[in-house]
């Protein structure tokens, strides 16, 4: 089963809400486009976003013998023109080296699983990777990136649990840099904007990565799960009160009726959309591509 094909089947509660208000053949009508909207908000991409495909939608025109391909395609069109300009790429490649990556997310967003995939991908395209298991609040955060790090072939820098995570941080980057690494990958305990004295703790993991290159970190990845629906937008906020974040990465779509979240993400906040999970294995992360994600949110595959 190709990629998107297992998107499109991730995401087909959210198709399926989305679907309920594609329904009579007068597709058009206020009525009908009242219902979509009702849909597209249901499905969490809010009020705003959905205020925008409407708009753009109700000025297409459809055939009276216009297939539902043709429909739902029209509105992934609109759908799209919201996740565009979002679409990223992380830069890897040319100085300063090592690209050092802060991995920032509350517990359960898939964070540490993210980090492994990224890992395994960039080893297998001949890059040196250290990893710092700077979420020294769990112990078995440790000891799952470790599993990972070894999985990917991956240096690991680790202290134990309880162990200072700005330290931890330091000698990752340092490691990267005294062996002349490509990238250094910082993972970060997961924290929620309750937890005052966890996200405190973030500027002065910044500090410290900042003793190896003054520009430190060159990139903060935020971890998002796409099960939380409309609060993915508070963690959204919460993060960046803290920290420039730098791009955004999406999991756990396979199967949950809120995928419509990165939409609502998307309209509100202009940070790139850089990769979007839908599984627990290495290749179920992919890079973000708004036009086959809003075509799977519509149920087309591809």
């Amino acid at each position: 089963m190709s990629w998107l094909k297992r998107l499109s089947d991730g995401l087909k509660k959210t198709s399926d809400r989305i679907a309920s208000g594609l329904t009579g053949k007068e597709r058009l009508d206020a009525s009908n486009l009242d219902a979509l909207e009702e849909s597209l908000i249901a499905s969490d991409m809010g009020p705003s976003a959905a205020a925008r495909i409407i708009a753009g939608f109700a000025e297409k025109s459809f055939d009276k013998n216009a297939s539902d391909e043709t429909v739902r395609g029209a509105l992934a069109e609109e759908i799209a023109k919201i996740l565009k300009p979002r679409e990223g790429r992380l830069e890897l490649d040319g100085p300063p080296k090592p690209r050092i990556l802060l991995v920032v997310g509350v517990n359960g967003s898939g964070k540490t699983t993210t980090i492994g995939k990224l890992a395994a991908r960039w080893t297998k395209e001949g890059r040196k990777i250290v990893i710092g298991a700077a979420d020294t609040f769990r112990a078995a955060a440790i000891e799952q990136l470790e599993v990972w790090a070894r999985r990917a072939g991956a240096d690991f820098v680790a202290k134990g649990a309880g162990a200072d995570a700005a330290g931890v941080a330091y000698d990752a980057a340092a490691r990267a840099k005294s062996t002349g690494a490509d990238i250094a990958i910082i993972d970060t305990a997961g924290r929620l904007q309750t937890k005052s004295e966890l996200m405190a703790e973030l500027p002065k993991i910044v500090r410290a990565l900042r003793k190896v290159d003054e520009d430190a970190p060159h990139e903060v990845l935020l971890v998002l799960d796409a099960t939380i629906g409309q609060n993915a937008l508070l963690q959204m906020e919460a993060f960046r009160s803290a920290l420039a974040l730098t791009g955004l990465a999406i999991t756990k779509l396979d199967g949950t009726a809120k995928g419509g979240v990165l939409v609502a993400i998307a309209a509100r906040h202009a940070i790139p959309i850089l990769y979007v999970g839908i599984g627990e294995g290495e290749e179920d992360l992919q890079t973000f591509e708004a036009g086959a994600f809003a075509r799977a949110l519509v149920g087309l595959e591809g």
